[in-house]
């Protein structure tokens, strides 16, 4: 008879995608002949932090700017390395992973940038800029195949017919994170980590990219990982919220907790510098 303590940790488990355990990452100060040597010249970005983010919602990392939170997002995606601490992603050991495992394993994860034109190649049409992941991880399919699908996904956000053949800055800025948006989704990931993906934006065309993305997110069954600094933004999508400063989590909870009945002095500084929040 199966140990029921075992087989109800391996149900939590699976209902996470992606788990951390005090993931570390620091760097050194400055630079120069005694910059390698004393542990008190390293700046600490991440300390200690473990979070879980389950299939299918939409977990929020709310600071402010310098606080952590996009180290910590490309810790998540391995873009670069924890100085310690432990990652996984659905169970597997993720820092484990080299070369064509953990190029197999990162089409599953798939990043919104928050500058949706540097993030662009200015020398590439929109076509190939959208098309060039199933370049690298699908080269069984035909051109006809990715261009079928790269034209399909450019539509579904919302981008017209031509945009196929046009450059990066021939479009808006809204446009052009619809361009990124339609890149991190070709492969139909499973986690989507969105760093900052409207602060570039206005106001109202930032609020058009968040009604897409949960739009996408409950057609394509995605899970996010949402970075920003702005409480407004993240209550329109969350539902649970991390709060961070200085490297540490300092309040985890659901959305309706943290943005109503936050426990943490931080956090009640953050929403008492918001004039009202949007609801949903």
């Amino acid at each position: 008879m199966p140990n029921t303590q075992a087989v109800l940790a391996t149900l939590k488990s699976s209902e996470n995608l992606l788990e951390a355990r005090e993931l570390r990452k620091s760097y050194r100060r400055g630079g120069g002949l005694f910059s390698s040597g004393a542990a008190g010249l390293r700046f600490i970005a991440v300390d200690s932090v473990s979070l879980e983010v389950r299939r299918g919602e939409t977990f929020a990392v709310v600071g402010e700017s310098g606080c952590g939170k996009t180290t910590l997002a490309r810790m998540l995606l391995r873009l670069i390395e924890p100085d310690s601490g432990e990652l996984r992603f659905e169970g597997r050991d993720l820092l484990a992973l080299r070369g064509a495992e953990l190029r197999a394993e990162r089409r599953h994860m798939q990043m919104i940038f928050q500058d949706p034109f540097a993030s662009l190649d200015p020398r590439m049409r929109v076509g190939e800029i959208v098309g060039e992941p199933l370049a690298i991880h699908h080269p069984e399919l035909s051109k006809a195949q990715k261009q079928d699908r790269t034209a399909a996904m450019l539509e579904r956000v919302g981008l017209a017919a031509d945009a196929w053949q046009r450059y990066p800055h021939e479009f808006s800025g809204g446009q052009r994170q619809r361009i990124g948006i339609a890149r991190a989704l070709i492969l139909r990931p499973k986690l989507v980590v969105a760093d900052e993906p409207v602060s570039a934006l206005d106001v109202s065309v930032g609020a058009q990219v968040l009604l897409l993305l949960e739009e996408l997110q409950s057609e394509f069954g995605l899970t996010y990982l949402f970075i920003s600094h702005s409480l407004p933004v993240v209550a329109q999508l969350a539902t649970r919220i991390a709060v961070m400063r200085a490297g540490k989590f300092v309040e985890l909870g659901s959305a309706q907790q943290v943005l109503h009945q936050p426990a943490h002095p931080y956090t009640q500084e953050l929403l008492a510098a918001v004039p009202a929040l949007p609801g949903r």
